[in-house]
């Protein structure tokens, strides 16, 4: 099992310049683009600092990218093969949540991704509404409860419960119980 942990750092910066050099953006047009610090670009490209999903999710969406997306772009992934070992799902822990995302399956040419994530006790991720701007998804739970806040309205879901998202908005997931949760991620790209 491929897991990102000190060389994804150095993968995650070199794709990120390759992807602003490729545009002819500066720091400053990403970050622009973004809505993230320009010195925090520059740290996370010079590898001060390790970025976090939230931060990852916005740098994406700039480049008009999925995070696994971006994350696979990262890795290098052989897009030759339509199947997607487990032994071979990139795994990535978020340094601020703690959670543990898993690629089940992503390809640049379909336009479905399906993702896994264990979030830990107590914790929460806020998205904003430009991670959601050309992409359409829903939650599957897995092992719960999990609290989504989605433009301002709640949902408590809990083990088998599912939640298609509507139009983008900012959306916090936390899991507010003394157990890991598990949920499905599946998005399609428009």
């Amino acid at each position: 099992m491929d897991t990102l942990k000190d060389d994804t750092s150095t993968a995650i910066a070199r794709r990120l310049r390759l992807e602003r050099d490729a545009r002819g953006w500066s720091l400053a047009d990403l970050a622009a683009r973004s809505g993230v610090a320009k010195a925090t670009i520059s740290k996370i490209e010079r590898e001060e600092t390790s970025p976090t999903a939230v931060i990852l999710v916005r740098l994406a969406g700039a480049f008009d990218l999925t995070l696994a997306g971006l994350l696979l772009r990262a890795e290098g992934h052989d897009d030759a093969s339509r199947v997607m070992r487990a032994a071979q799902q990139p795994l990535w822990r978020d340094p601020d949540s703690g959670y543990v995302r898993r690629q089940v399956y992503a390809r640049p040419d379909h336009p479905v991704e399906i993702v896994q994530v264990d979030m830990p006790p107590g914790q929460r991720v806020v998205l904003p509404a430009s991670s959601y701007a050309h992409i359409r998804q829903a939650i599957w739970v897995q092992a719960g409860p999990l609290t989504v806040v989605e433009g301002g309205e709640q949902h408590r879901l809990e083990a088998g419960d599912s939640l298609g998202f509507g139009p983008p908005s900012e959306v916090t997931i936390a899991n507010d119980c003394p157990d890991t949760c598990r949920y499905l991620v599946v998005l399609s790209r428009s």
